[in-house]
């Protein structure tokens, strides 16, 4: 059974975050109209608040896990905004994919480092069976040849891990992952992406030319190409359990903070939200405006329990799918629906509404798209293959 109380200490840290949000929130379109630029590493407001992280040191009985409180403080933080932070964390994926897929001797050795994952080639989305970036063994190096394109953290990482083909035939079975420091020659960083939302994030392109990195940087040291099976690839995968449930989290704070917006917009037009008669006693916008807070906290309870399900030690990769699936969908359902229902309010630059509909975009892809996860999902209910099910 689920309890979803949240402790005296929970909720002076998620009290904390918000307090933080609030701060970021007052920098956010500025950061979207200048994406050349990145948000600072500590805003100047941080001087005069201590951060969350003070606040989580004498944690005990009946607070809540450390993955749930996780996705929790996420959607805390993405209320405020999707790039913009108090002051900045520096982790990013790839330290993720080290603690999954890496030697206890590697952890120790780049533990302390930022590092990014770059997966995502070309000619290479949600799929990374498909990956074409190569690396082959010349005596103790391996070479590194390929390119990848939209890397979270890209720019300011330390490191990176990078998912490559070490033989092609093999198919999944010959993936690994390599940490490659930056200032490697041959590993270059070619430019910050544009895109449609988050336009403040660091998100880069790398290319790989002739790039060598010592053998041992081979996450998990296992050289050997598993032909018959997936080999080291659902260990790199494994990645994914706690990243996407976090991708879901960020995607729904910005959905609540859409929602949030949207809501005080009635009331101040004089629309009474009363909740308890039925749906069709409200006026319409309070209708639709109830329909899209039903679908926030399903989503949001999809995510706290494949969180929770991490933090009891119990497998969730179908969980984390589903909590990236549905979260995926709703955020992009209820952003829209915020703007349809406030009209031209929701399109202007006076307000962060039309911002928040386009970040959210983001968290449908990335990761993995919606549509991947609804397979995962039936090939896990249905008990089929990836060769039965594609």
């Amino acid at each position: 059974m689920i309890d979803l109380t949240l402790s005296p200490n929970d909720e002076q840290v998620l009290r904390a975050v918000r307090e933080e949000a609030l701060i970021a929130r007052r920098y956010a379109r500025y950061y979207d109209e200048n994406e050349h630029e990145f948000p600072p590493d500590q805003l100047p407001e941080a001087k005069d608040h201590p951060s969350f992280m003070t606040r989580m040191g004498h944690r005990g009985d009946g607070d809540a896990g450390m993955a749930v409180l996780s996705m929790l403080i996420a959607m805390g933080q993405t209320w405020g905004d999707y790039s913009v932070r108090l002051r900045r964390q520096e982790r990013g994926l790839g330290n993720s994919a080290l603690q999954a897929a890496g030697t206890d001797e590697q952890k120790a050795k780049w533990g302390h480092l930022t590092l990014a994952m770059a997966i995502t080639e070309p000619g290479c989305g949600s799929d990374p069976s498909l990956v074409r970036t190569s690396a082959r063994l010349d005596g103790d190096h391996w070479v590194l040849n390929g390119e990848k394109i939209f890397v979270t953290t890209g720019c300011r990482a330390e490191g990176v891990v990078v998912w490559a083909t070490v033989d092609k035939a093999a198919g999944r079975g010959g993936i690994k992952s390599f940490l490659v420091l930056k200032g490697t020659p041959g590993f270059i960083v070619a430019h910050k992406e544009k895109k449609l939302g988050i336009r403040a994030d660091d998100t880069a392109a790398y290319v790989f030319q002739d790039c060598r990195i010592p053998r041992d940087q081979l996450l998990g040291g296992d050289e050997q190409v598993h032909r018959e099976s997936s080999g080291g690839f659902k260990g790199v995968m494994k990645t994914f359990n706690m990243t996407r449930p976090a991708v879901a989290a960020i995607g729904l704070g910005m959905a609540e903070a859409a929602i949030d917006f949207t809501r005080d917009a009635l009331r101040e037009a004089g629309f009474a939200i009363t909740y308890g008669p039925t749906l069709a006693a409200q006026p319409a916008p309070v209708e639709r405006l109830m329909r899209l807070e039903a679908l926030l906290e399903a989503a949001q309870l999809a995510t706290i329990r494949a969180a929770w399900l991490a933090d009891q030690g119990q497998p969730n990769n179908m969980e984390a799918s589903i909590a990236k699936a549905k979260a995926g969908g709703a955020v992009r359902e209820i952003t829209q629906g915020c703007i349809e229902i406030l009209g031209p309010m929701g399109v202007s630059r006076d307000h962060l509404l039309e911002k928040w509909f386009r970040d959210v975009r983001i968290t449908d892809i990335y990761e993995g798209t919606g549509e991947i996860q609804r397979l995962i999902i039936a090939r896990t209910l249905l008990g089929y293959s990836r060769k039965e099910l594609k």
